[in-house]
């Protein structure tokens, strides 16, 4: 048991996450703030952080990186660590992190390995494993680029290190959780192609679909994962021909839901 806690933010995205919302917080308890920044939650996610000592802040979540980096800049320390309501730090990566405090760090930016879970299934092939992101980092040389899908990060200075422990990330409950996320960033993906004019076609679509197929399922070796991995690489290839429809439909005139 810490004596004092780390001078350490912990930013913890949520949305109507009452259920899955205490084991992160409880994984990061060793923190001196935890800040929840709350999309409009319509459950008791912002009683239960609240209830726990969280800085509860609210705000309607836009665009996903122009968010979090709002969610950063609150912080009252230097070090922030990113977490969603889904993911817990596990020991050893407390421990390792907590070792950095005391020892100083080395750069300003840090890597963390997630163990992505589709419900109980840790998935450790298809690219899932270690699925590294940039979790832990100085709040005044890191940004998420603002964007509405798939934002990158970027480390203003020095070069990204590595931790060992990972987060464990439940990304799915199950199949059906799965799909309808993949339905939501479909049409962000197929909105982004048609806000950048990016020129689209079938046919590249098409290749897409089958080479996200056999680069997950063959290259990245989902396949030992069995019939888990044969779906994440059939929702791989999937996301293509999703993101295809809707951009059709929208530059046809259509509406996209």
């Amino acid at each position: 048991m810490l004596e004092h806690k780390v001078a350490l933010t912990v930013v913890i995205i949520t949305k109507n996450e009452e259920a899955r919302l205490l084991p992160a917080l409880e994984s990061v308890k060793w923190a001196d703030e935890i800040i929840v920044l709350d999309d409009e939650s319509a459950d008791g996610t912002c009683k239960l952080a609240e209830d726990f000592g969280c800085r509860v802040i609210k705000r309607r979540m836009d665009v996903e990186g122009t968010h979090r980096n709002f969610g950063y800049a609150q912080s009252k320390n230097d070090w922030v660590l990113s977490l969603d309501a889904d993911e817990r730090v596990t020991p050893e990566l407390s421990d390792e992190i907590i070792d950095l405090f005391k020892k100083g760090f080395s750069t300003t930016g840090y890597n963390i390995p997630r163990r992505n879970y589709i419900g109980d299934y840790w998935v450790q092939y298809g690219g899932w494993y270690p699925s590294a992101q940039m979790k832990l980092f100085r709040k005044d040389k890191f940004k998420w680029e603002e964007v509405e899908v798939h934002p990158r990060a970027f480390l203003k200075d020095g070069v990204a290190g590595y931790l060992k422990g990972d987060i464990i990330h439940y990304s799915y409950r199950d199949f059906s959780d799965f799909l309808n996320k993949l339905n939501k960033q479909t049409s962000w993906e197929a909105k982004k192609w048609v806000d950048d004019k990016r020129p689209m076609s079938l046919g590249k679509a098409i290749w897409r679909a089958v080479d996200r197929f056999y680069r997950s399922y063959y290259s990245k070796k989902a396949k030992k994962d069995g019939f888990v991995g044969f779906m994440v690489a059939f929702f791989a290839a999937l996301y293509q021909i999703m993101s295809y429809a809707k951009y059709w439909e929208r530059k046809n005139g259509h509406s996209i839901s």
